[in-house]
């Protein structure tokens, strides 16, 4: 086994480079920058028990992404999703952000701080203002990324304001390879709020990984972990827009394709 692992290493530092990806992460969003200027076509899959949402559907998840670099340090990303339940039934989800660097996003190394305005229509034909504070830092052996979510959503029955919050650090193992584990906090209202929407705020951690090999336009991520209320509240969960989503204690599964479009 240690001889197969060993092998496999040697292989990726062989036949691989350090080359930056366009979306590492699954639970964060990261901003693009001049250094390359992509536009990226994005496929995620996920699978996930007792977690319903965008990225932890109760039963199978499919999402379809864009991303792209628009100039002067703006970021465009946008996705829209599908999902066939366990019990019956499909649902749509779709939202759009723009996004931009305030700090750093001349290069793909360093420091980056950005921020960012959209709009979304949930599980539920619900509509939403959304907003983000993005930061990310990138280096040869490592990086990291960290995202502040603000959501109001148009409909009494949901919070006045959501907040969620999310964490991701990856270690270069080879040239092509990364490792590491994200962490997500949602509807982080929950803990002040005992009527909190979506039935309190839920938390996950997990192992993340990272593959980009030599010369391709194809990269791969995959994330996933435990998902677990931190708080509890009376009320239904709706079915808003998330990261995370639990009717109880659950865990979610979620991969990723990123097809470099234009370069």
């Amino acid at each position: 086994m240690k001889k197969l692992l060993l092998i496999s290493l040697l292989f990726l530092s062989v036949n691989c480079v350090a080359q930056t990806t366009a979306q590492p992460f699954l639970f964060n969003v990261n901003t693009l920058t001049g250094d390359k200027p992509y536009w990226n076509l994005q496929y995620s899959g996920s699978y996930g028990e007792r977690a319903t949402g965008q990225f932890g559907y109760d039963g199978l998840g499919q999402q379809f992404g864009l991303k792209s670099y628009l100039g002067n340090r703006f970021t465009l990303y946008a996705t829209a999703a599908v999902g066939f339940a366990n019990g019956g039934g499909v649902s749509s989800a779709q939202q759009a952000e723009v996004l931009r660097d305030f700090i750093g996003g001349k290069k793909a190394e360093g420091f980056r701080l950005g921020a960012g305005l959209g709009a979304s229509r949930d599980w539920s034909n619900v509509k939403s203002a959304i907003s983000r504070i993005a930061l990310s830092f990138d280096q040869q052996k490592w990086r990291a990324a960290g995202n502040l979510r603000f959501e109001k959503a148009f409909d009494s029955s949901r919070d006045k304001l959501d907040f969620i919050s999310s964490l991701g650090f990856q270690y270069r193992l080879a040239p092509a390879l990364f490792l590491g584990f994200e962490a997500v906090g949602q509807d982080l209202e929950g803990f002040w709020d005992k009527e909190e929407a979506e039935g309190g705020a839920k938390l996950m951690v997990g192992p993340s990984i990272n593959l980009k090999p030599q010369n391709s336009r194809l990269s791969f991520s995959i994330a996933g972990g435990p998902v677990f209320y931190a708080t509890r509240s009376n009320i239904i969960p709706s079915e808003a827009i998330r990261e995370l989503g639990a009717s109880a204690n659950g865990y979610s599964l979620r991969a990723l394709i990123n097809f470099e479009l234009y370069k």
